[in-house]
């Protein structure tokens, strides 16, 4: 029974925390321009939510578009990446018990702890001639979430008995066939999880984009919602339909593949 009541104030706490400010938002995305300056917990006199979306579609020479595609090709490229770079590093590194891949383990940790420098950032961005692309942003994105991409990994890969790899290479199987036909199979839930999470964070990073990718033509998403926000006058309306626009994707990935995060989230602790 008690169990039952603790499940029950879970729940509770849940719709505190999460459904009810996404209602919220939805609600005042609905509104008139008036009545979301109130920012009252009502429901709207003129439900106009599909018209208020259709506003933030075509506002700025349909500068929504653009800047989805910008932060479409921004995730993709960068997951993309950052799968084959940590499991390959990953790989390595569980299956070497040396000296260099305990120094390698060091560095990864350093870069998941220490926090980036912008300024020095910017400045190898220029003298590499990638300051304001979004091939610069993407090796970015890359290298703040290799570390953690690599740990994640690299702790599920242990629950992979070393013995396949053996039986494999005895059968005249190279190091890289191995990694591609036998690994990178066995990682699939720890990849899914590794996409559905990195995916949302980079999706939804505001700072990167803001910092190393100024300029009209390079907007994100995330920064698009400077569009209805200024000093003296805001459209509040506007802006929560531009929240709920870029909301719906991560909200539609993360409902397809939950089962396989909580899958991925879970199987790399049965073992190492």
């Amino acid at each position: 029974m008690a169990s039952v009541w603790i499940d029950a104030i879970g729940l509770v706490l849940l719709g505190i925390f999460f459904v009810v400010p996404f209602i919220f938002i939805v609600l005042t995305a609905a509104k008139t321009r008036q009545e979301a300056a109130l920012f009252q917990f009502t429901w709207p006199s003129q439900f106009q939510l599909f018209q208020n979306i259709q506003d933030v579609a075509v506002f700025g020479n349909y500068r929504m578009f653009r800047a989805m595609w910008n932060s479409s090709v921004l995730t993709v490229t960068s997951i993309t990446l950052i799968v084959l770079l940590a499991s390959m590093v990953a790989y390595v590194m569980q299956r070497r018990q040396d000296r260099a891949a305990s120094i390698a383990g060091t560095v990864i940790l350093a870069g998941l702890i220490i926090p980036p420098a912008v300024v020095p950032t910017i400045f190898l961005l220029q003298w590499l001639h990638i300051y304001k692309t979004l091939f610069g942003l993407i090796l970015i994105e890359v290298a703040f979430a290799l570390p953690f991409a690599t740990i994640t990994l690299r702790t599920f890969m242990t629950t992979i008995p070393r013995e396949i790899d053996e039986a494999a290479i005895i059968d005249g199987a190279s190091p890289t066939r191995v990694f591609v036909s036998i690994i990178l199979p066995l990682l699939r839930p720890a990849i899914i999880t590794l996409i559905v999470v990195s995916s949302v964070a980079i999706y939804n990073d505001f700072a990167n984009p803001l910092y190393f990718l100024p300029g009209e033509e390079n907007v994100t998403v995330q920064l698009t919602l400077f569009s209805f926000i200024s000093q003296f006058t805001s459209q509040w309306n506007l802006l929560f339909a531009n929240v709920v626009l870029i909301t719906l994707p991560p909200l539609i990935l993360y409902i397809f593949f939950q089962r396989q995060i909580v899958a991925g989230m879970t199987a790399g602790a049965v073992k190492g």
